[in-house]
């Protein structure tokens, strides 16, 4: 039997379902597989009080302790936060954490410690893991890793957490290479891919799915939280180049208001449409009415909305972020460009008008699968409980 604690700072929760869900999709994979047994500590930042009366605390300061998720048990202990004082984060979230991992432990004996994130997870799975006497994995997402690796206050604790995990895991070969040039042991890293819900992302009717948004003409599509890191702002700029066209954001976030103003600024009001978040369900028939989805973001280790939108049978236009090319490998799947809204509107040109067949866009997404994905994650964890080395394959 394998016992694996998952500690996430992102994780679904009533109120904000999306918030981690593929974190949420991975583990209940993985939980789904004969021999394995999976529960997650999503920790709760909160300030000292008073400031956590504030408005913006209400959500977490309503959280149940421990609540049960998609089969999985989720424990949701408190920490404190201080203002401007990020780099002592995972020292605070490992010292709040302990009695919590005791009492689990007591009942739930479980055998290693998986980082879902690279920072804050990362340096406080370490110091938990130490504590205890257990062997603890860190798995990498892209950012995570990259900018708290680039940051001089934390790149050292992000380092020595990376050097002494039993495995590392990158979700791209791109981010790999970069954990490995940042000093982390080649050896240790292996490339875990995300998966992808065939049966809810797949080739639907085009011509439906567009009757029943409303919408004429080419369909551009942006999924992301609205924040600058996602840059939107580009994705609106690409439409004004585009006659004819309309784009859908979908996605919430404190950029709105920005992305609103723009937008009239550059009079597409009638062309853009603000969709705010959507439910996971609903998203496969956005996708499926675009001709193009655009993916503007900064920084990224290898995207779900890239094979989300690529298994509905729709191209992606991306700009140069982590494993873009690893995806998007083949004309039918796309294009990955600079970030410059001239080269997009270039890019979602050719692809409009070579209009590429569903099923060859969809084709270049089917090595993604959440089962294939909990597959390697339980070899992996495995291997890291029993000290074993990374295999050459």
């Amino acid at each position: 039997m394998l016992r694996l604690l998952s500690l996430s700072s992102a994780y679904p929760d009533e109120n904000r379902p999306g918030m981690g869900n593929f974190v949420e999709r991975q583990l209940r994979g993985l939980a789904e597989r004969p021999g394995v047994e999976v529960e997650v500590v999503a920790p709760v930042g909160l300030p000292p009080f008073p400031l956590s009366l504030r408005p913006r605390y209400r959500l977490e300061r309503t959280l149940p302790r421990a609540e049960t998720i998609g089969g999985l048990r989720v424990h949701r202990p408190r920490f404190t936060i201080l203002p401007y004082c990020g780099a002592g984060r995972a020292d605070a979230m490992a010292r709040a954490l302990l009695p919590a991992m005791d009492e689990i432990r007591r009942r739930f004996a479980f055998d290693l410690i998986l980082a879902e994130f690279f920072w804050p997870d990362g340096p406080a799975a370490m110091r938990l893991a130490r504590r205890l006497g257990l062997p603890y994995a860190i798995k990498a997402r892209g950012g995570d890793f990259e900018r708290s690796a680039m940051h001089r206050s934390t790149r050292q604790l992000v380092l020595e957490a990376g050097t002494g995990a039993a495995r590392l895991l990158a979700v791209s070969n791109t981010l790999r290479s970069a954990m490995v040039a940042a000093g982390l042991p080649a050896d240790r890293i292996a490339v875990h891919h995300t998966g992808v819900d065939r049966a809810q992302f797949r080739l639907r009717d085009r011509a439906a799915a567009k009757t029943a948004l409303k919408v004429h003409g080419p369909l551009l599509l942006n999924v992301g939280n609205l924040l600058p890191r996602k840059r939107q702002l580009l994705a609106i700029e690409t439409l004004a180049r585009i006659e004819g066209a309309t784009l859908m954001i979908v996605g919430g976030g404190p950029d709105r208001k920005l992305l609103e103003a723009r937008v009239r600024r550059l009079g597409l009001e009638h062309r853009v449409r603000m969709m705010g978040r959507v439910p996971q369900a609903l998203l496969p028939f956005f996708y499926a009415a675009a001709d193009v989805t655009l993916h503007t973001a900064t920084m990224e280790g290898l995207a779900n909305v890239w094979v989300e939108s690529l298994a509905c049978g729709t191209p992606v236009v991306a700009t140069e972020a982590g494993g873009a090319r690893e995806v998007i490998d083949r004309p039918e799947a796309g294009r990955v460009v600079a970030s410059d809204p001239a080269a997009i509107a270039g890019a979602v040109g050719e692809l409009l008008a070579l209009a590429p067949v569903p099923a060859a866009v969809a084709a270049s997404a089917a090595g993604y699968s959440w089962e294939r994905n909990a597959a390697e994650l339980e070899a992996h964890m495995r291997a890291a409980v029993a000290g074993a080395p990374l295999s050459p394959a």
